[in-house]
């Protein structure tokens, strides 16, 4: 697993090697505007990304970086009643140990979204409690990712996980219904609390519930923990 988690990083030990520089704060706000709806894309090469709720404006986002080109980008528009908000790392992904690399981002709960995250080399944590998700893209890669999707949802959420190097924890409602579909690699799927229907994993709720969430979970080198979220009910 080692030896794959360093391909996997894009760590190139005999290429070139990204220079750091002075640790660089910033902030960035985007406002909602017209749209109606949003799509946003998440595309970070190395470091920690962290995503939540609660921001006023469409974004309120804080960053932290030490190697110059990997400024982040921060992209939108407006289309037809459709926002397109796009934050992308710049740059080679192949970092040292004393590269840092942090992204704080907090959305708007209100606007309807969609969302794609590619994520490297890293860790990613997803706090999408209270967003107006309906769909969700996730492609990991090297390192620790954590999606919470806890939480009252009002709609139906579709959402594909796809695993890389590493592990990943899904944290889903108790109160709502899930369907999660997981296809391990050579890790394993850890599911407990949920009860196994042919290629499928599904909780107490599902079938009961007014809203679904349907999640597809492919793995990669690694392993894939379901948990979930709140008290069991009394017995």
């Amino acid at each position: 697993m080692l030896a794959a988690l360093v391909v996997m990083c894009g760590c190139n030990l005999s290429g070139d090697r990204v220079s750091t520089g002075e640790t660089r704060k910033e902030s960035k706000t985007v406002e909602l505007g017209a749209a109606q709806s949003v799509r946003v894309s998440l595309n970070m090469k190395a470091g920690e990304l962290k995503v939540a709720g609660g921001a006023p404006q469409l974004l309120n986002a804080d960053f932290t970086y030490n190697v110059p080109e990997w400024k982040p980008e921060v992209r939108y528009e407006v289309s037809g009643g459709v926002g397109n908000l796009e934050v992308e790392q710049p740059g080679s992904g192949s970092s040292t140990g004393d590269t840092r690399n942090d992204w704080d981002l907090h959305l708007n709960n209100k606007a309807p979204m969609e969302m794609t995250v590619n994520m490297g080399a890293g860790r990613a944590t997803l706090t999408l409690t209270g967003l107006a998700l309906s769909k969700l893209e996730l492609n990991m890669g090297a390192g620790e990712t954590t999606v919470d999707l806890t939480g009252d949802w009002k709609k139906d959420l579709s959402a594909q996980i796809h695993g890389g190097v590493g592990r990943a924890t899904i944290r889903l409602p108790r109160d709502v219904g899930v369907h999660v579909v997981a296809h391990g690699g050579i890790g394993a799927i850890n599911a407990n609390g949920f009860v196994k229907e042919g290629d499928a994993y599904v909780n107490t709720q599902y079938g009961k519930s007014p809203v679904t969430l349907q999640i597809e979970v492919e793995g990669g080198v690694g392993e894939i923990n379901l948990e979930l979220g709140g008290e069991p009910p009394a017995a």
